[in-house]
């Protein structure tokens, strides 16, 4: 029960640390470009050839351009403001605290020593399992772009991110080439397959926007992952060494 409660402890800890430095980084990175990206959302389509005439509005090639508007999910005042970087905030902080759990109990089952050196290589491992390997076939999104149906980007995601996970633990800890032979086809086979797309990729979002988007997540979520290796691997490598000494402090039968 203490091994438990101590794990939980040591979890929390890494969740809220690398929860809250990825929400400054946020601040400072993609929330700027989703507010942007929001103006885009709301699009009038320009008006039809026909219409425009009979209005008496000149046949410029500029008029033939959908009319960007505000969309309603840009605040409007502090109080939605706030309210907003609560949410992201909770919603990091959580999110920090799952993945600081599934970490560390698995440094704990992996048996193997662990500190914070070691644990930013368990971090980067999560960075590419959960962020980097599903982004080659679904890069972050903004609002306002194309996708097709949530259901399945989500499904792929999931697929995406357990068969990077599962290879990268056979290439690390199997000894066995048909094991690792295996993990990594599991690895493979939701890009062999590829991710969901809209039958058109039109979107109101400019690329460069999009573009840029892209880059600022991963990199948040590069730190998100360091800082959560690193605490986790502090944090839980006096846990491990106390797992792996606990047979041995059993009372032989006959000793005094």
């Amino acid at each position: 029960m203490d091994l438990i409660q101590r794990l939980f402890t040591a979890a929390l800890v890494a969740g809220v640390l690398s929860g809250t430095a990825a929400s400054v980084v946020q601040q400072a990175t993609t929330i700027p470009l989703i507010l942007e990206a929001e103006k885009y959302e709301v699009v009038t389509p320009p008006p039809a050839p026909a219409v425009a005439a009979l209005a008496g509005a000149p046949a410029a090639s500029h008029q033939h351009d959908p009319v960007r508007e505000v969309g309603e999910g840009v605040p409007t005042t502090l109080e939605e403001a706030m309210q907003r970087i609560g949410l992201t905030i909770v919603s990091n902080l959580l999110t920090g605290v799952a993945y600081a759990l599934l970490l560390s109990a698995a440094m704990l089952l992996a048996g193997r020593p662990v500190d914070a050196r070691r644990g930013l290589v368990w971090g980067a491992g999560g960075f590419v399992a959960v962020s980097l390997a599903p982004s080659f076939g679904l890069p972050p999104e903004l609002p306002g772009m194309a996708g097709a149906d949530l259901e399945l980007r989500q499904l792929w995601w999931l697929a995406a991110a357990a068969g990077a996970g599962v290879g990268m633990a056979a290439l690390a800890f199997a000894r066995n080439r048909l094991v690792i032979a295996a993990a990594v086809l599991a690895a493979a086979l939701p890009h062999l397959v590829g991710a969901p797309h809209p039958d058109s990729a039109e979107g109101a979002v400019p690329p460069e926007l999009a573009a840029h988007f892209v880059t600022a997540s991963l990199g948040s979520a590069a730190l998100f992952w360091a800082i959560l290796g690193a605490v986790c691997g502090w944090l839980t490598g006096g846990l491990v060494g106390e797992a792996e000494q606990r047979p041995a402090l059993r009372v032989q039968p006959g000793a005094r």
